[in-house]
């Protein structure tokens, strides 16, 4: 597996919930929020993503399936795309609610908290099975669907952390610049998604 509002941030995005309005936990005299996860630790996981995207390439090009295992695969890599996808616009359709003023700011931010587990799963059932599927690594489509597939997966740290910053915001206004790098992810994730399903799509009529 995310135009310029935060409330269309529709990702993989580890964000707490929060009602507008009402105090931060840490001000009630709660449990204080988490630190936010430092930055070079999400570009190690973004570089260490990036490598294993490389070397499950480099095994899809020397794996050799038999015909029972890839209906199998195909089968997984269907409920992996229903899982992953459908998620993600489980958390547009929450935010777009969120934009016509039918749904809380608490709610978008909860569902998005929710779903970030199946959204990273699908993403990565449908890496998994693709090995299986004998991918044409030399297609110029398939190249740009394991580009989009990456995009999706760096644009998803990328909202964590962006999600971790916007969460200071929760009771207040976020400053412009925020709201746009929001509006980017939104954009870039649902641009991922919909182009790998169409490109996975037109390989299999190949």
């Amino acid at each position: 597996m995310p135009a310029t509002s935060d409330r269309t941030l529709a990702t993989a995005v580890p964000l707490p919930a929060g009602v507008p309005g009402r105090p931060a936990p840490a001000e009630r005299g709660g449990t204080a929020p988490h630190p936010p996860t430092p930055g070079w630790a999400l570009i190690l996981l973004g570089v260490l993503c990036s490598a294993v995207l490389a070397a499950l390439c480099w095994v899809a090009g020397h794996l050799h399936a038999d015909p029972p295992l890839r209906t199998a695969a195909r089968f997984v890599h269907l409920v992996a795309l229903v899982v992953g996808l459908g998620s993600v616009l489980a958390v547009d359709w929450f935010a777009l609610l969120w934009v016509l003023g039918r749904r809380r700011l608490a709610d978008v931010l909860h569902t998005a908290n929710t779903l970030q587990f199946p959204i990273w799963t699908g993403l990565t059932g449908l890496v998994v099975t693709g090995l299986f599927l004998r991918p044409d690594l030399a297609s110029p489509l398939t190249q740009l669907k394991l580009g989009l597939v990456l995009a999706i997966t760096l644009n998803g740290l990328y909202a964590h952390w962006l999600g971790q910053r916007l969460e200071r915001y929760r009771d207040a206004e976020a400053p412009r610049r925020l709201l746009v790098r929001a509006g980017a992810v939104a954009t870039v994730s649902q641009l991922g998604w919909w182009g790998a399903s169409l490109i996975g799509f037109l390989n299999s009529q190949a």
